[in-house]
């Protein structure tokens, strides 16, 4: 079967919420279910009064307004509300990790209910995302929809791993955390909804890889790359001018963005490239004076203001241990910069071709590609308008149609009672 409508339950406002957004423009969109969305309640009413008079944290929640028909909506914002207070209050690995369980069964009882309620007889599918939905899925497979979870980074497992190897090569940046006690609930719960969903929709060959490392069936998971809003790229490729090379990252900064090799880079290429780094600081003292050193850090800055950042550089560098698919790759070569990156950003980057893709954990391989771009004109500018092209392919419009595509996938189109719960 295709050309089903879909109930959508997310927490945030995951990539501006692109899945509701595009569900909606093709006339597939059953019901969207969130924890806040500044369209009904207290959140609208505060969404009215001048941003400065209400608290960074609360701007940042009303600001998630949504272009949808209301009576498409359903937000529970008490949840969004508990979830953030909780997250904010969360000063160890453990707490942490336990507010992201709280908040993803509450969602799911949440949903779960109102399902009781009105039933959406029209919904065939039900979309959702992983460590937010084991309950949820369950429910909908009773009631014979399809079920797909989209499983935004490597499996908790994997990403775990990875950062505990970097924290044991830093323990300067970070110092020494309390070990994470639910972590392996939380791991086990994803493998839960795997099971659960007829497909596991991945952003990248990366996650894809480790959801199936992890004991995820390869038949019912396919990768779908994600997209972003060309109207806010370039309309051409990036002309270098004199001077050292612009050397961007934008993400917060710590261990799993890898920016200990940002750091490494920073300091070899001094007087041939500058580098700025733009996101959060969750790394120590000691290690933020270190970057300040050989970098410019902005913090973090609004989403408005990132445009301008990508404007100011040349290249875009992002040396993650691991990710899902990030994004601000995607931005990247919107804007027609040439990326250097790593297998474990799940980007779209064409080793040679837009840019360089290094192995993790590899400074050398970072500073030659830099020096690369640095000393070859000719180089540069070919990769800056491959990389420019490469963006083109990556909209919203194609990440729809991808989208779409696997919502039509044989699995996800196989009715769920003919399978195991």
């Amino acid at each position: 079967m295709t050309g089903g409508r879909v109930i959508v339950a997310q927490l945030g406002a995951r990539m501006h919420y692109a899945v509701p957004r595009i569900l909606h423009a093709e006339g597939r969109l059953a019901h969207f279910y969130t924890d806040i969305c500044a369209t009904s309640g207290w959140p609208r009413m505060l969404a009215g009064l001048p941003s400065s008079m209400l608290p960074r944290g609360v701007r940042r929640l009303v600001g998630r307004v949504l272009r949808l028909p209301a009576s498409r909506i359903t937000s529970f914002s008490w949840l969004g509300l508990s979830f953030a207070i909780r997250r904010a209050r969360a000063d160890t690995p453990t707490a942490a990790t336990e507010a992201h369980l709280w908040a993803g069964r509450r969602l799911s009882q949440c949903v779960r209910r109102d399902f009781g309620r009105h039933g959406h007889p029209e919904a065939t599918h039900l979309y959702a995302f992983s460590g937010e939905c084991l309950e949820l899925l369950r429910e909908a497979r009773s009631r014979g929809l399809k079920t797909i979870v989209e499983q935004i980074n490597a499996p908790r497992g994997i990403l775990d791993k990875l950062v505990e190897e970097e924290r044991r090569s830093f323990p300067d940046w970070v110092g020494v955390p309390e070990p994470d006690a639910r972590s392996e609930s939380y791991a086990l719960r994803e493998t839960m909804e795997w099971a659960a969903a007829d497909l596991v929709v991945c952003g990248s060959d990366f996650v894809r890889a480790g959801v199936i490392a992890s004991g995820g069936d390869p038949n019912r998971t396919v990768v779908v790359p994600y997209g972003v809003d060309l109207r806010a790229g370039r309309r051409e490729p990036r002309r270098r001018g004199d001077g050292p090379l612009r050397v961007l990252t934008v993400g917060g900064v710590g261990l799993r963005k890898g920016s200990p090799y940002v750091l490494e880079a920073a300091r070899r290429l001094r007087g041939v490239a500058e580098f700025r780094l733009v996101g959060g600081l969750d790394v120590s003292h000691a290690a933020r004076s270190r970057l300040a050193e050989a970098a410019t850090l902005t913090g973090a800055v609004p989403r408005s203001e990132i445009a301008a950042h990508y404007d100011w550089a040349d290249v875009f560098l992002l040396p993650s241990i691991c990710e899902g698919s990030a994004t601000v790759i995607y931005e990247a070569l919107a804007c027609g910069l040439p990326v250097v990156t790593t297998p474990n950003s799940g980007s779209v980057v064409r080793q040679g071709v837009d840019g360089f893709v290094t192995p993790i954990r590899d400074p050398d391989a970072i500073e030659a590609a830099l020096r690369q771009l640095a000393g070859d004109g000719g180089l540069y500018l070919k990769m800056a308008e491959n990389a420019f092209q490469r963006g083109r392919e990556f909209g919203l419009r194609d990440y729809g149609r991808r989208l779409i595509e696997a919502l039509d996938h044989p699995c996800a189109a196989t009715p769920s009672a003919t399978k195991a719960a």
